[in-house]
């Protein structure tokens, strides 16, 4: 494996998780990640190894219904940060692909040098009128007051679903109170982002977006209402705190 001129050993019992941290390493000095993004991986890589750095079943079944809500969604969007962007890019414009999807940068330490470079990081994968850079970033979202409060009016302003891996809990809430599902990717079933959300996938980004790829191919033109109307968020991250405790 290599990241950031580094090699890593394949046969290292931590490759996959250096390779991940070199990747936002690498992410930071491209200027897509801010250094406090640094720091929030870091805390999500503790909770990644109490479930035991694996998808678990619970993940699956959130991967299987937060697929279908997009594919059941009118005006599905995904919101990209900068972790997002260095760690996935590729995966992002898959499944707006495959569900039909949007594409906005939302950034809480925004800087439009930082919008830029998101934006083209996810054009290097095929990515067609990313959202939200610059001036588009025109609506805002009511009651936040933070810069992710700015939003393309095209955009998230105006979804119905809205997809925020490793999201912050103040704009989870502030969209389900404007009537949007919302769905993310959190490794912290504690967290506001994780229970505020109508659907989390607790599982770490890297294997919860190529699986959720796969799964919006796979029900696309199929029936999968009843997958979203049976799933229990609730249930799901009880469940996520059992799989916790039992690899403490």
């Amino acid at each position: 494996m290599h990241a950031s001129g580094i090699s890593i050993p394949p046969d290292h019992p931590r490759a996959k998780s250096l390779y991940t941290r070199e990747m936002l390493v690498d992410g930071f000095r491209r200027g897509l990640v801010a250094p406090e993004g640094l720091i929030a991986h870091g805390r999500g890589e503790a909770y990644d190894y109490l479930v035991g750095e694996r998808t678990t079943k619970t993940a699956q079944r959130a991967i299987k219904a937060a697929a279908a809500a997009l594919l059941l969604s009118k005006q599905p969007v995904i919101s990209v940060n900068g972790n997002t962007a260095a760690l996935c890019p590729k995966e992002i414009v898959e499944l707006a692909q495959a569900a039909n999807a949007a594409i906005e940068v939302n950034l809480f330490y925004r800087t439009e040098e930082r919008e830029i470079a998101i934006k083209s990081q996810l054009e290097k994968y095929g990515a067609k009128d990313v959202l939200g850079v610059g001036a588009m970033a025109s609506a805002r979202i009511p009651e936040l007051q933070s810069e992710r409060r700015r939003v393309d009016p095209e955009g998230i302003y105006k979804a119905d679903t809205v997809f925020v891996p490793l999201e912050d809990g103040d704009r989870t809430e502030a969209l389900v109170k404007m009537g949007k599902t919302v769905i993310t990717v959190d490794l912290n079933p504690l967290s506001r982002t994780a229970k505020m959300a109508q659907i989390t996938i607790v599982d770490n980004i890297v294997r919860a977006m190529p699986a959720l790829v796969q799964a919006a191919r796979s029900l696309n033109g199929k029936p999968v209402k009843k997958i979203v109307d049976d799933f229990d968020n609730k249930r799901n991250l009880k469940e996520s705190l059992k799989i916790i405790r039992g690899g403490i």
